[in-house]
């Protein structure tokens, strides 16, 4: 089978979860019984801090698994130990991701804690082409994605690249594959930047400088959706497997 660039990105984006460590395979025995079947695999991330040296209250905050959908990923079990005095499993409140909060007194001497979670997912593909209406949004959610943020602006170069981009296209679906087809056909991963990026997509396309890693990648995709009225949001994980 020939693979471009494009195919790619479509296949190797499909299968993706987050870890902080290496994950291993989880044996059934060890899922609960909700575990799914028939083409699911399972998998335990496994995050332990130990806080070297620490000074006063301590926190940490570690990130969980935030996406459940029955279609392709589920969230087995999130399970923690250590000797923190408080923990708390909490919600961000604008766009849901969730996390682990620990906090240790000043007196603690050695704070530690180990997360494991444990989820199932399996690959997924989607015919556009033949896929029946979609649902609409709720307004709520619809302004929050497609409003601009402070790295994510929606106007100036940003729309006028996006409309240079889409020309003609009338429909959503063909919007969004031009547009799609564009990053992949002008941007490119630069090893070189620090972390993940910081996604300033106003400085890329005034600099014409379109390198970088997934967080400025992804949220170019992101800027030029929404700019042309498309819902568009920024899905991050860690891949724990081969696609």
């Amino acid at each position: 089978m020939k693979t471009d660039r494009r195919t790619f990105f479509r296949t190797g984006a499909a299968f993706a979860a987050l870890a902080l460590t290496p994950p291993r395979l989880v044996a059934a025995a060890m899922a609960t019984g909700s575990l799914p079947r028939e083409g699911w695999r399972s998998f335990e991330l496994r995050t332990r801090v130990e806080v070297l040296k620490a000074q006063g209250v301590t926190q940490v905050w570690l990130p969980v698994p935030a996406i459940d959908d029955a279609a392709w990923i589920r969230v087995l079990s999130n399970t923690w130990e250590g000797n923190a005095a408080q923990t708390q499993l909490l919600n961000e409140p604008v766009y849901g991701a969730k996390f682990l909060h620990a906090q240790w007194p000043q007196s603690a001497q050695a704070p530690v804690i180990e997360l494991v979670s444990r989820v199932a997912t399996r690959d997924r593909a989607i015919d556009f082409t033949g896929a029946a209406k979609p649902k609409p949004l709720d307004p709520i959610e619809r302004a929050l994605y497609t409003r601009a943020t402070k790295l994510v602006p929606i106007d100036g170069i940003v729309r006028e690249t996006a409309l240079g981009i889409i020309k003609d296209a009338t429909s959503d679906l063909d919007k969004a594959r031009r547009i799609y087809d564009w990053i992949c056909d002008n941007t490119f991963r630069d090893p070189g930047v620090e972390g993940c990026g910081i996604g300033d997509i106003r400085g890329m396309l005034v600099t014409r400088n379109l390198s970088g890693k997934c967080a400025d990648l992804n949220a170019l995709y992101v800027g030029l959706a929404r700019a042309v009225g498309l819902p568009a949001r920024d899905v991050y994980g860690i891949r724990v497997a081969d696609s």
